[in-house]
């Protein structure tokens, strides 16, 4: 029995181990299978097909490699859309240093390209908002949405 215990426990610390980069409490992780910088070109090609605003797109490998370390390729986008965060401030308006949205767009090691995102249920929790589920749910779906464009699914 301590043998199958064992095996289990070994096959459990695996599993957490080879996905422990896309583990981050409150954000959604998706795997693209473009470049980076094609990855956010398609993200904000959607964003902006639906009115929502840019605030942002910031190149950590560049930035990093103007002062001489080496990054794989890292970008961030920044957007928002105010019909709908908004009402994030309203509840509490700490929800600000969250808001607006990012988008992470980053290499692993291995070649990879992930796109990740704070869901806007973490955010809620995060700050204390318990009376906006509705808008959660409208984040949560638009986002989900427009991240499966970027990705291709």
């Amino acid at each position: 029995m301590s043998r199958l215990f064992t095996l289990i426990a070994v096959l459990l610390f695996g599993f957490t181990a080879v996905h422990a980069e896309e583990a981050v409490e409150g954000l959604i992780v998706k795997r693209s299978p473009y470049s980076v910088k094609v990855t956010l070109d398609r993200l904000e090609s959607a964003l902006k097909k639906k009115g929502i605003t840019i605030a942002l797109r910031w190149d950590h490998a560049a930035r990093a490699r103007a002062v001489g370390i080496d990054l794989r390729p890292t970008e961030l986008l920044v957007f928002g859309n105010p019909k709908l965060g908004s009402h994030f401030f309203t509840s509490k308006q700490t929800a600000g240093i969250d808001l607006p949205m990012k988008a992470l767009a980053w290499q692993d090691e291995k070649g990879q390209v992930w796109l990740g995102y704070n869901d806007p249920g973490y955010i809620a929790r995060r700050h204390d908002i318990e009376d906006r589920a509705a808008i959660v749910a409208k984040m949560r779906g638009a986002l989900d949405k427009l991240t499966d464009i970027a990705v291709g699914k």
